[in-house]
């Protein structure tokens, strides 16, 4: 039987493994294989605030609660996607594919695991690989304009997450707006549903430096969502120079006219993006 590594799918922020689903089904139209994986705090791996399911709800309570995440850090995470990355694979190197705040942690785990990473493929993803962290860019020219900021219902800093609160109706509308303003209404919906209150503070929070030796010797592809709400278009170029700057192969850019998700407004555009980079990166084939 030949078998190759699969496709591993990282979520942003609030979002889990779920988000994905769309996608999976073209990338194995395309022959792809694919896993995706929850990020610690999130999905399966998260918990809500306690305040986010008492009733009557307390708007005070839920805005001052601790995160059950506080503890996550970009490094933590990174070092749990290294984990997965290799079993997905067999411990053999995949293409790793990462949306959003997510390219913080697939960043870190490039770093600690260079060698099972055939190939890095940001999604309109943060990438802070000079010694900054993802906070750090949110104050940039090159952030301007964005969405995600007014959606907070807590101090990052006091709660120790990046807090939304999904479930109140009246914000449906300005999440819809900032992350899916192209997609299907009942599909936006849905996903919305589905979102995190908590995106650990400690992913954007910690400062990240990575080596031309390490992060540097994998391929990258970086997806530039042109009509990106949530992380302006400028701020994504930004990323790509960085990028640029300590690595040993020039990213590859490619362009979608999408919102912050692509793979739920346009996944059949997305996977042939994926599947060309997975064409040209997958490992060789093993006989079992």
């Amino acid at each position: 039987m030949t078998a190759f590594t699969p496709i591993v799918l990282v979520h942003g922020l609030w979002h889990g493994s779920w988000c994905w689903s769309r996608l999976t089904g073209p990338l194995a139209a395309h022959g792809v294989p694919s896993v995706a994986v929850d990020l610690d705090g999130h999905g399966l791996a998260g918990r809500s605030p306690a305040a986010r399911w008492s009733r009557p709800f307390d708007p005070a309570g839920f805005a001052t609660e601790p995160a059950p995440s506080a503890a996550v850090t970009a490094s933590s995470a990174a070092a749990t996607l290294v984990a997965q990355i290799r079993q997905a694979g067999g411990g053999r190197p995949c293409v790793v594919v990462a949306h959003s705040m997510g390219g913080v942690v697939a960043t870190a785990a490039a770093e600690q695991a260079p060698e099972l990473f055939a190939e890095l493929i940001y999604v309109t993803a943060f990438a802070p690989v000079d010694g900054r962290s993802a906070v750090d860019y949110l104050a940039g020219a090159e952030n301007d304009g964005e969405l995600v900021s007014r959606l907070l219902t807590a101090d990052p800093a006091a709660v120790g997450a990046l807090r939304l609160d999904p479930g109140e109706v009246s914000r449906h509308a300005s999440v819809r707006q900032t992350f899916y303003h192209d997609v299907d209404e009942h599909v936006a919906r849905a996903a919305i549903g589905l979102l995190g209150p908590d995106g650990p503070a400690g992913i954007p929070g910690e400062p990240l430096t990575v080596t031309r030796q390490r992060y540097g010797s994998v391929p990258h592809t970086y997806v530039v969502c042109t009509e990106d709400r949530a992380v302006p278009p400028a701020l994504q170029r930004r990323f790509v120079a960085d990028i640029d700057a300590v690595s040993a192969h020039p990213t590859a850019v490619v362009e979608l006219a999408t919102s912050h998700s692509p793979f739920l407004s346009a996944p059949e555009a997305l996977a042939g993006v994926i599947s060309a980079a997975y064409r040209a990166r997958r490992s060789e084939p093993v006989t079992a």
